[in-house]
């Protein structure tokens, strides 16, 4: 869903056309697949940065058709709501200081979005506290066929409203625009199609811990919800399933429901039996190795951890790492990635076919609710742990995956060395969010102004005062 569309109104023609093309296409890929030394390279990595643009209130700002005329930046393009916008970063080898490239690009990128912003800024936070429902209205959506396409197909399966339930707050929406609510940073890594089903696991099993030494999105409309509340608002808020519907187990944003087997095959197979298309934009003339639609429509299936076949360069396959929240600085999103990384290429030495899937399910949910304090399970261990204590435990583990990968011990470390300081003083972003909404009586938009100019200085956030 990268690129905009010709057209945001299609016939059931075109559904059925399109259907009928993601079945070729997937015998194609699975050709590709198998063919002798596909997608064989070095391991490299890259991300997107979605971003809040804010007014000098610390209001959301709707400017990002502005903003982004004016950036003229190729790795900046929109996102859904017209106060969000998404930073595509280099892709970069595993080896050598990958962390402190990134984090330093993303500190570029930052401030020059910020100060190309007019009356106002911009923010990496997983949810912005000002948010009102005021926001949400059909206008807030950014002005491109694709995002009024997918909103469109989508209401096509599903018939009625849209129903947010998180703790005591429930909303009806008419269509996806809570989506705007959140932004993410999503890691992709490369991976050669032998290897998919391994790390793909692996990251299955790292998110939970990961995702707890991350929270950033603890207040959503006005309440104080999970540590990451993006996790829920994200599944139900796309959820195309309605009473019509009652045999699909997995909503269009998932964990998903078991561990793959085979490879990243079975997922794209999924993805073409379970989920009936919502934008069936047809290509002319591609080539068929390209398959167009296939990619296109596992593009409106957002499982939190999803395959990516990408036909640059002869093709090779990523796994897009979409849980972690956008934010709070760059050092703790390079520091973040790190982690991930690093535990997801500890945890593929195993084979965790024969770890209950729903250990890695229950510990997703309960690292989102409840950030540090949560109780997880791991393989190997008895019984459950609390996650600050499991995240200092697995440190040591991430760090020697990322050592043989070819990561410089230096930039491992000092990434690594965030994990563990934020850890140990339980000061997350949303742990920091919590005290400063507290210790400023409730006033949210003094807090969003306070977390941007912190966010800028680039500090990781349990240096933040």
């Amino acid at each position: 869903m990268g690129r905009d569309l010709d057209k945001e109104r299609f016939t059931e023609a075109e559904f059925v056309r399109f259907g009928e093309r993601l079945d070729e296409q997937l015998g194609v890929l699975r050709e590709l697949l198998d063919t002798p030394g596909f997608g064989q390279g070095p391991t490299t990595i890259g991300a997107e940065l979605e971003l809040f643009l804010i007014d000098e209130h610390g209001r959301p700002l709707p400017r990002n058709s502005e903003t982004r005329d004016r950036l003229d930046d190729p790795r900046v393009v929109l996102e859904l709501g017209r106060f969000n916008l998404e930073v595509n970063l280099t892709p970069m080898s595993l080896a050598g200081e990958p962390f402190e490239r990134l984090g330093a690009e993303i500190q570029e990128t930052l401030a020059k979005v910020d100060e190309t912003v007019e009356g106002g800024g911009a923010l990496p936070i997983g949810i912005l506290p000002t948010l009102s429902t005021e926001d949400f209205t059909p206008g807030a959506m950014s002005d491109q066929k694709r995002y009024r396409a997918m909103s469109r197909g989508l209401r096509r399966l599903r018939l009625e409203p849209f129903l947010v339930k998180i703790d005591e707050l429930e909303l009806s929406v008419e269509d996806v625009i809570l989506e705007a609510a959140n932004t993410s940073w999503q890691v992709h890594v490369r991976t050669p199609p032998e290897r998919f089903a391994r790390l793909f696991n692996a990251a299955q099993l790292a998110i939970g811990p990961v995702l707890a030494a991350c929270g950033n999105s603890p207040f959503f409309l006005g309440r104080r919800l999970w540590e990451e509340t993006r996790i829920a608002l994200m599944e139900e808020a796309a959820d195309d399933r309605d009473v019509q519907r009652p045999e699909r187990r997995d909503g269009r944003v998932t964990f998903g429901s078991d561990w793959v087997r085979e490879g990243a095959y079975e997922l794209f197979e999924r993805y073409v039996r379970d989920y009936e298309p919502v934008v069936p934009d047809l290509s002319a003339d591609a080539d068929p190795r390209e398959v167009p639609e296939l990619r296109l429509h596992q593009g409106t299936i957002w499982q939190w951890n999803r395959p990516v076949y990408d036909p640059a360069d002869g093709g090779h396959l990523r796994i897009e790492l979409r849980a972690l929240p956008a934010g709070p600085s760059c050092a703790d999103m390079a520091a973040n990635t790190a982690f991930l990384l690093g535990l997801t290429l500890s945890q593929a030495e195993r084979d965790l076919t024969g770890y209950r899937f729903a250990e890695a399910y229950q510990n997703f949910y309960r690292a989102a609710m409840h950030g540090l304090d949560a109780k997880l399970s791991w393989p190997g261990l008895d019984g459950e742990h609390e996650a600050a204590d499991l995240v200092l435990r697995l440190l040591p583990e991430a760090r020697a995956a990322l050592l043989a990968a070819g990561v410089t011990p230096y930039d491992v470390d000092r990434a690594l060395d965030v994990i563990a300081q934020r850890t140990r003083l339980r000061r997350t972003g949303a742990a920091w969010q919590r005290e400063t909404l507290e210790r400023l009586g409730g006033d949210t938009e003094r807090l969003v102004r306070r977390y941007r100019e912190l966010a800028l200085t680039g500090l990781p956030v349990h240096l933040w005062p």
